[in-house]
């Protein structure tokens, strides 16, 4: 199957509680509990979503203080799980509206990676994550529920966060802002200095940045 098409898998009546496990190649195996996925540390795939403003800047959420894991921490725009049988434009799409009132938005699949961290409360992220940006100036509406509060942040400021501030930032924000941003024109021909010696290489050989872009299960 080609990554990010839809599959022949049937949609669950589960929705957001059910994922879609792969193989490394992004070929759907079947379906798991979110919860057992993440318990287990299944393989799934995800989707993260980088919105870009016309200045360049990066459209960045707070997570809800509740979220089953990784609450209160600042990541990119959006991030979910496509259900069976769904694109993973589509996916991006309704992660934004039903986090953060976003319609209407044209978003673009970029680039995919595969990454495992370990997680508080004995959870594990084994994601094969597909990094998809779009062009968008505007307020957005969050859902309480999902995003305690959102900023627009200009490159730079946002690269010298990650790099020193880890802590502040989920664990798999690092490569998706390094694939987000490299696949930006404007960030290919021009940008500071700064922003291009660390986009320049992957996030795995950037001082401050020891989560890194594509990883596997260790």
């Amino acid at each position: 199957m080609t990554p990010g098409t839809k599959s022949s898998l049937p949609l669950s009546t589960g929705g957001d509680d059910v994922v879609v496990l792969v193989d490394p190649g992004d070929g759907a195996l079947g379906v798991a509990s979110k919860l057992e996925a993440h318990r287990e540390g299944r393989l799934h795939r995800a989707v993260s979503v980088v919105l870009f403003d016309d200045d360049g800047r990066l459209l960045m959420q707070r997570r809800a203080d509740d979220k089953y894991h990784s609450g209160g921490l600042w990541s990119n725009t959006a991030c979910g799980h496509p259900r069976p049988g769904e694109s993973v434009r589509d996916a991006a799409k309704r992660r934004l509206l039903d986090e953060l009132g976003i319609q209407d938005c044209d978003v673009t699949p970029v680039d995919h990676f595969v990454y495992f961290a370990e997680l508080e409360g004995g959870l594990v992220e084994h994601e094969l994550d597909h990094v998809v940006v779009g062009r968008w100036n505007g307020t957005a509406t969050p859902d309480p529920r999902e995003v305690s509060e959102t900023r627009w942040v200009e490159q730079d400021r946002l690269l010298q966060e990650l790099a020193e501030q880890p802590g502040r930032f989920t664990a798999w924000v690092r490569s998706v802002v390094y694939h987000a941003c490299r696949s930006q024109a404007e960030l290919a021909v021009g940008g500071s200095d700064a922003a291009q010696a660390i986009i320049g290489q992957p996030p795995s050989r950037r001082r401050g940045f020891p989560c890194g872009a594509p990883t596997t299960p260790r």
